[in-house]
């Protein structure tokens, strides 16, 4: 072999840096998108992105940046994945948050986070931390040691990220490292697993028991957005004419315009969106772990006579009995049973259930979705003509403004109950919001990441007040960036469903964690970052600022002034009516 020393081998100036081998190697993969913050320890970094005209967007605060490349994941092909970069210490831990929504959201993501160098390690370096303080929120995290093992360290993160269940993957690479000039090994092309398939005999119980039940539910995860399995998933719900119910991350994996959709299973879930659950005779669980979020403690009620499919065995049987359990991925699995229920519309002997059922399954969906709009009307309707707008009128006409094909980045915060079961999502990669870790702050950033990954589509953030400042940094990424997105930020002054829980369990004075009296006037913050921006206070005026954003060459932001004390999803949707 040769080495640096041989006659024939090239000079240090000729080997291109670590750094440099990296990043071709990022580009070979498909990952030609990096977000970060740039130091001096990922400057090598930075300089070879920069020649080989890659994208790196400069955010102005390292929580935001694990974020972006999430939502530039979330709304791509299934496989598609960005990069973060950050400096050690503060810059690695400030995106720790995003990491860990990624993990809990199987979002691949390739982490690269540059090291305190190698001779200055263990004496308390400038930024130094131990690289295992990352280990619980990746999914894998690498450590690099010999110059000459990063692009295998990098090849294999790539890999394991988008191998399923995917998810980021954090490699730490010290500075020394890739700054110097070492020859890299030739990297073999190691394609991720693939999925497990169900076993046929397994396939074949769940097509007997689905079949033969009278009045079948879906209930779909996020296994089916990271899995691509949104087509499989409808041609299952229609030869089964069974009503499809999704979890957070399900929200989109059936349009929620077709015949069969419910709904969403969250904590603003309606008592009738509940009630179809717990009244089906069979119940098919598809791509979710059936965590705590979603099922509210698992106290919501599902079919006793349950099909449940899931990438990890550990997930079944807990929170729930399960007649059948299946390891295996989503859209294999639904593409099995596809082939083995009977068409929609073909005669068979004997005859099936859903052939003589009195109430099709679009009908149990429609009740669900008509009772929802009426207690969306019913809540418009209670405000009086001068109070603050309510957060369902105004994501209705928003809704009404956004084309189709638009992406829409939610955030978390009390308002995104509302947007979870009001706000019609068109497909699986037009929506995206944080699941089980719930993290406020992800709207604008996941926004960026959208649209970078989809250039030629509208793309809007909805945030409240409260997650927008913990991300208001990133309106100016928006501007210095020249990134096209409209922001839609529904501002209360408060932290109204910690205001509202503190009143009625711990006896606080009604807006006890607002901000009335120092209100924020974000027309006048987003507007001093390079954004247009305007406020609407009436319901009629909102579509058309949104249709005027939408139509800026650029950044804006519709700021909307909405209720404080208007009641919270939890509450208005489960009331009795």
């Amino acid at each position: 072999m040769d080495t640096d020393e041989s006659p024939t081998a090239p000079s240090a100036s000729d080997t291109p840096t670590v750094a440099e081998a990296v990043v071709d190697h990022m580009l070979d993969a498909g990952i030609d998108t990096a977000f970060g913050i740039p130091g001096k320890q990922t400057l090598p970094l930075n300089r070879a992105l920069g020649e080989r005209d890659a994208r790196f967007v400069v955010a102005r605060h390292e929580t935001a940046v694990t974020h972006q490349a999430w939502g530039y994941a979330e709304t791509s092909d299934p496989g598609a994945m960005a990069a973060s970069i950050v400096v050690p210490g503060p810059g690695d831990m400030n995106a720790m948050n995003g990491l860990k929504n990624a993990l809990n959201d199987c979002v691949p993501l390739l982490h690269l986070a540059v090291e305190t160098e190698r001779e200055v390690r263990g004496g308390e370096g400038i930024h130094e931390t131990p690289p295992e303080t990352y280990d619980t929120v990746v999914k894998e995290n690498v450590l690099v040691d010999s110059p000459a093992g990063a692009v295998p360290a990098v090849a294999e993160a790539i890999r394991v990220a988008r191998e399923p269940p995917q998810g980021p993957v954090r490699v730490g690479i010290p500075k020394d490292v890739l700054a110097s000039h070492t020859r890299q090994p030739a990297v073999g092309d190691r394609k991720p697993a693939a999925p497990p398939a169900p076993p046929a005999a397994a396939v074949e119980r769940a097509t007997d028991r689905l079949a033969a039940a009278d009045s079948p539910v879906i209930l779909a995860g996020g296994g089916v957005r990271r899995a691509g399995a949104s087509d499989s998933l409808r041609a299952v719900a229609e030869r089964l004419d069974a009503p499809v119910v999704t979890t957070y991350k399900g929200k989109g994996t059936l349009p929620e315009t077709h015949a069969l959709s419910a709904g969403v299973l969250c904590g603003g879930s309606s008592a009738e969106l509940r009630d179809l659950l717990a009244d089906a005779d069979c119940g098919l669980v598809v791509g979710s772990d059936l965590d705590a979020v979603a099922t509210a403690t698992w106290s919501v009620s599902l079919p006793e006579t349950l099909v449940h499919v899931t990438l990890d065995g550990d997930d079944i049987g807990f929170g729930y009995e399960t007649d059948l359990g299946i390891v295996a991925d989503a859209d294999r699995f639904l593409r099995a049973l596809e082939g083995e229920l009977p068409a929609a519309d073909a005669p068979t002997e004997p005859a099936s259930a859903s052939a003589s059922r009195a109430v099709t399954g679009a009908d149990r969906a429609t009740a669900v979705r008509v009772a929802d709009r009426d207690r969306f009307a019913a809540l418009a309707d209670e405000r009086a003509p001068d109070d603050p707008l309510r957060s369902v009128e105004v994501l209705r006409e928003v809704r009404e403004a956004l084309p189709t094909e638009a992406v829409v980045a939610a955030d978390a915060g009390g308002f995104r109950l509302w947007t979870l079961v009001s706000f019609l999502a068109s497909g699986p990669s037009r929506y995206v919001n944080p699941g089980s870790w719930a993290t406020m702050g992800t709207g604008v950033p996941a926004a960026i990441g959208a649209k970078l990954a989809n250039p030629d589509r509208d793309v809007v953030a909805l945030t409240g007040d409260g997650g927008l400042m913990m991300c208001v940094h990133e309106l100016h990424t928006l501007a210095a960036e020249d990134i096209d997105v409209t922001v839609v930020a529904f501002n209360n002054d408060d932290y109204a469903i910690i205001s509202e829980e503190a009143s009625r369990s711990y006896d606080l004075p009604g807006g006890a964690y607002g901000w009335a009296e120092t209100g924020l006037d974000l027309v006048a913050v987003a507007s001093g970052m390079g954004l247009r921006a305007d406020r609407v206070t009436d319901p009629d005026a909102v579509g058309e600022a949104v249709a005027d954003a939408l139509a800026v060459d650029g950044p804006a932001l519709v700021e909307v002034v909405t209720d404080p004390a208007e009641p919270q999803a939890s509450e208005w949707m489960t009331r009795e009516r």
